[in-house]
């Protein structure tokens, strides 16, 4: 595919998504690589823009400049802002009571704190990146597994076995400690996810590094 077919493939699939006003984002592609340039009205669509650009096939990278520009009338104190995130991270079930602190400067949000599984990073982040105000996430939070592993590699091996979706065979896993790097050849963006998600989901792994290729 050349790069013109993909920028209006891309431009096609933004616009096909609703949760996106897609009027003032810009797009353009350069060896398989798209730049999202421009700005939306919430710090949500700047992600499901993200999220619909990987969904296109021959997208092999991407560098995302979107600006998130809140309107007026919806630009909220910080303190507002961090009072909300404190709250929505108390009432979420998958994010341990206190494990995560909060920062907020002219509307960036910042996570830090330590919790124990991977999945509760994430979940902490998925909770306040649609608070009102939020004009983008950094999510500073560190692991520090309780359960420690003894063979991690084979447990990630055994689990990329299952998964239908990863061509296992041709994935390779090497492990030093609690980091974990994962190399080899995968089709399209959601099997390189779903291999990151399997090594994240060993209990003991603190890191992941990610040389996977996409297979040309």
């Amino acid at each position: 595919m050349n790069d013109k077919q993909l920028r209006q493939n891309v431009i096609e699939e933004l616009e096909f998504e609703p949760s996106i006003d897609a009027a003032y984002v810009g797009v353009a592609a350069a060896h398989g690589v798209v730049t999202l340039s421009g700005h939306v009205s919430s710090y949500p669509q700047k992600t499901a823009a993200e999220r619909a650009v990987w969904r296109v096939k021959g997208v092999r990278g991407l560098a995302q400049e979107i600006e998130v520009r809140l309107p007026g009338h919806k630009k909220d104190a910080d303190d507002e802002i961090a009072q909300r995130a404190v709250n929505v991270l108390a009432w979420n079930t998958q994010v341990p009571h206190d494990a995560v602190r909060v920062r907020v400067s002219e509307g960036w949000l910042t996570l830090s704190g330590t919790v124990a599984w991977n999945h509760q990073r994430t979940a902490a982040e998925e909770a306040v990146r649609e608070l009102t105000g939020v004009v983008g996430v950094f999510n500073e939070i560190e692991l520090a597994p309780q359960i420690r592993v003894t063979d991690i590699k084979q447990r990630i091996v055994a689990a990329l076995g299952r998964h239908a979706e990863v061509e296992a065979a041709k994935i390779d896993v090497d492990v030093d400690g609690a980091t974990v790097t994962i190399s080899g050849e995968v089709d399209n963006w959601g099997e390189r996810q779903a291999v990151e998600r399997a090594a994240w989901a060993v209990g003991g792994v603190r890191k992941v590094v990610d040389n996977l290729r996409f297979r040309m």
